[in-house]
């Protein structure tokens, strides 16, 4: 015979199972840096056809226009938001994380996915070089997160989500010390605040994806470029780089409520390249 607590459990699963519907964002609220291109545009497309209302937030300066997204965003009936935001402003972000929450009363989903790289070998890289990565890369992480919590806090629920990359963990790219530093590090934020955050119902997690084909990936002065893009194709099992949308999907996933206990995770995603070898 079940006790009243396994009858209680029992009972409330039985509830999720009856109303859920798988990935379903409906009435929340999402804040993503990078938004307005690659994998940002992709999850805010994302979010939006699975019901959230959605801030992107960009970076005035790049040459990336947030309103095709936007247009995209309200075609499926969902509300946006773009902000202008340079992620080193600690000011900046938190205006904007404010005025999202302002204009829609709550916030749900913090995706800190806002990055660049620069190719430079170590002994080349200046101070100015290295702390401009890291303060973007990483320390924006911090700042979207920091502004974030508070509110998640209060509604004891939220999902903090960044992009970190399989270079820095596990794999090395050389001539990008300074990016891969970033990226590793982010792997110890999130793993941090998985634990502070966890007992307030907010879950922690990081993407770390391979080889994808974005805006970043296709500079060929300080990434790979179209040509050396395609040459990993030999090297992925799955027999394709990856696609913006591919990273979407995850994200969605871990925006859910059904990720609610996967927290503290960095989830790689590169077609099974880390573990293919060598033959």
């Amino acid at each position: 015979m079940l006790d009243r607590s396994s009858q209680r459990v029992g009972q409330s699963r039985k509830r999720e199972g009856e109303c859920a519907v798988a990935f379903d964002l409906t009435g929340q609220t999402a804040f993503i840096t990078g938004g307005a291109s690659g994998i940002g545009a992709a999850t805010a497309r994302r979010f939006a056809q699975a019901g959230a209302n959605v801030a992107i937030a960009y970076h005035p300066s790049l040459e990336h226009d947030p309103k095709p997204v936007v247009r995209d965003i309200e075609s499926v009936g969902a509300r946006a938001l773009a902000l202008p935001v340079d992620v080193r402003q600690t000011d900046a972000v938190e205006a904007a994380v404010a005025r999202t929450i302002e204009t829609w009363g709550r916030l749900d989903i913090a995706v800190a996915n806002a990055g660049i790289a620069r190719r430079a070998m170590a002994e080349t890289i200046t101070d100015e070089e290295w702390n401009t990565v890291l303060d973007i890369n990483l320390t924006g992480v911090w700042r979207v997160f920091r502004a974030a919590i508070p509110t998640m806090k209060r509604a004891r629920y939220g999902r903090l989500l960044a992009t970190t990359s399989t270079s820095g963990v596990p794999k090395a790219w050389i001539e990008h010390a300074h990016y891969t530093a970033s990226k590793a590090g982010i792997v110890g934020l999130c793993a941090t605040l998985a634990v502070e955050l966890g007992p307030y119902g907010i879950t922690v997690n990081a993407v770390a994806p391979g080889v994808i084909e974005s805006p970043q990936s296709l500079d060929p002065v300080n990434s790979l470029g179209p040509e050396h893009l395609h040459e990993y194709v030999q090297q992925i099992p799955v027999g394709r780089v990856g696609a913006a949308d591919d990273v979407a999907a995850l994200y969605l996933y871990l925006a859910s409520r059904e990720a609610g206990f996967v927290n503290g995770a960095t989830m790689t995603l590169d077609g099974g390249e880390g573990i293919a070898g060598s033959e």
